[in-house]
């Protein structure tokens, strides 16, 4: 048997694929692997022994508004990510100015500050007293307990994966093939949208899918300016609140399932979209 292993080892070295090293480290790997592997196993068979209490919060309207709020809000934050983080993302992978390690520590900011002090931030400033919120409710705008402010608040949380992704992949883009664009007559605005935003696709859809899903997937920053209308996450809390663990589980499995066929897609449309050869 040791022999077999051993020759079947040596072949599959052989053929690139895979030797010793590689399979000490997928059994290495393999253990991050079970961990989430063994909780989905773990509330999918717990959900299942109870299929009809399932299918009824499934269908519970409230639940099923309240995913379609999530998604939504976290869409918008990205299309908002998309109109102003992707210029911004262009002049940090374009510039080396004094001032870039300044600006690239501000929008790293949410990922290093506890959620709720990220809420609190957030609050003061779009609070109805805020600096922000303060004009804007003059012109009947409001953020607090409002769809505006679950926006705003995953906007601040998922400011920082979209930003770095889309930079680093305009860094990959060379910067001749700008110039020699603009050495044909092209202006710096249609050598970034004819050369350097088709070459870096892959990146903004990788970026928006991580932004996406860090919006959606936050709780307390929202929570600090808007409790209501109620995200999946803040409504698994209240029904965990309310209800127990039984009927908040319900819901989780279901944003659960939802989340996967949402990422399973996206992720198969990122294997064929923006494709193009690193080595060019």
């Amino acid at each position: 048997m040791k022999n077999l292993w051993e020759f079947w080892i040596s072949r599959r070295s052989r053929t690139g694929v895979w030797d010793q090293c590689l399979v000490a480290f997928a059994i290495i790997g393999s253990i991050l692997v079970m961990l989430p592997l063994l909780a989905l196993a773990n509330i999918t068979i717990g959900q299942l022994a109870d299929l009809s209490y399932l299918l009824e919060v499934a269908t519970d309207r409230q639940v099923i508004g309240s995913i379609v709020l999530t998604f939504s809000a976290g869409l918008n934050a990205v299309l908002i990510l998309l109109i102003l983080g992707t210029p911004l993302s262009y002049v940090l992978a374009r510039t080396q100015s004094r001032f870039n390690q300044a600006v690239e520590s501000l929008i790293d900011i949410p990922l290093v500050l506890p959620h709720t002090v990220a809420g609190l931030m957030v609050y003061i400033l779009f609070m109805q007293r805020g600096l922000i919120g303060a004009p804007l409710a003059g012109m009947g705008f409001f953020f607090e307990d409002a769809y505006p402010g679950i926006v705003v608040a995953m906007l601040f949380v998922a400011m920082p994966f979209y930003i770095n992704s889309v930079k680093e992949g305009f860094q990959k883009v060379p910067v001749h093939m700008e110039n020699v664009a603009r050495t044909l007559g092209a202006t710096r605005f249609q050598a970034f949208c004819l050369v350097v935003l088709p070459s870096s696709v892959r990146h903004i859809l990788n970026g928006s899918i991580l932004a996406w899903g860090r919006a959606i997937s936050e709780f307390a920053a929202v929570i600090m300016i808007a409790y209501y209308p109620m995200i999946i996450s803040t409504l698994i809390y209240y029904r965990f609140t309310t209800g127990g663990i039984k009927e908040s589980t319900a819901v989780a499995f279901v944003m659960i399932v939802a989340c996967l066929v949402v990422f399973l897609v996206l992720r198969t449309i990122t294997r064929f979209v923006g494709r193009y050869d690193d080595r060019v």
